[in-house]
């Protein structure tokens, strides 16, 4: 009688996870370069025109124009640059200042009480909130508003990278280092930081997909960049009285700022289970 043999199980990832990594690569690629090259080409879409008011999008104005006639695809293609900016910036600042913080807190145990209590009490406002408070105390701009939506991440990045140091720590490897009287800086870049960067990537997408949008919100209620400067948020809150009569105002930048978000998120994903492929492995 033979046997009979059973295929191991493929660990190869669907074809439809492969298809939306390159998918959203494709869209960031394009976002991208619609931010540098855009303005540069197309200016900033503030040029007004009363005989073009309120048209539908056609040959002559692809996304359609606003109630004060400018175009809005020019318009949506100018705000790019301040969500690109925002949300790669914000990302960058709470990488650096969140998992310093986090390193510090998860490693030396005298600094973890005071760091956490203070992470929490700023966790406990809300993060648009603290944002509005911020941009209000600290006045307009793009700077301004990088800094407001900065600060309520870096706590939650600080307490994630907490947890994984904490984790790392009580590893056999890490202890036989400081058997051996490794120093501790050089226990931290040898041991600590390579087994957490991966952690710490995954979260830097997700702070920067929230960027963007926390900078569309601020921009909508008027309190983000100046209304002179294009922005996704303050397109879409031009066009919310006119949205029975216009709504491709609100349509376009709406969908350009969906279509961001998720290739970001989406991205972060395929990065976590590159990082960990444990992750892959128990996938069905």
């Amino acid at each position: 009688m033979s046997a009979t043999s059973v295929a191991a199980p493929s660990l190869r990832r669907p074809e439809w996870l492969n298809l939306s990594a390159s998918l959203s690569l494709s869209f960031l690629f394009i976002i991208f370069v619609m931010a540098i090259l855009g303005p540069m080409f197309l200016g900033n879409g503030n040029e007004l025109n009363s005989t073009m008011r309120l048209k539908p999008p056609s040959a002559e104005a692809w996304f359609g124009t606003d109630n004060l006639g400018r175009d809005v695809f020019v318009r949506t293609v100018s705000g790019a640059r301040n969500s690109v900016v925002v949300g790669l910036c914000t990302a960058v600042l709470v990488l650096l200042i969140g998992g310093l913080l986090g390193v510090i807190a998860g490693y030396f145990r005298w600094a973890d009480m005071v760091l956490m209590r203070f992470a929490d009490g700023l966790m406990a406002i809300p993060g648009i909130l603290l944002a509005i408070a911020l941009v209000s105390i600290l006045g307009g701009g793009l700077v301004t508003v990088i800094i407001a939506i900065s600060v309520p991440e870096i706590p939650r990045t600080a307490r994630l990278l907490r947890s994984v140091v904490l984790t790392i720590r009580e590893l056999p490897f890490v202890m036989a280092s400081v058997s051996l009287g490794s120093s501790t800086p050089k226990i931290i870049v040898q041991h600590i930081l390579p087994n957490a960067v991966g952690a710490l990537m995954v979260q830097t997408t997700y702070v920067c997909a929230a960027a963007v949008l926390s900078e569309a919100a601020l921009s909508f209620l008027g309190v983000g960049t100046p209304p002179d400067v294009p922005s996704w948020g303050n397109v879409i809150a031009s066009g919310k009285d006119y949205f029975r009569l216009a709504p491709w105002i609100i349509a376009f930048p709406g969908i350009m700022l969906s279509i961001l978000v998720l290739s970001i998120n989406i991205l972060g994903d395929q990065l976590r289970d590159q990082l960990d492929p444990r992750l892959t492995k128990r996938r069905p």
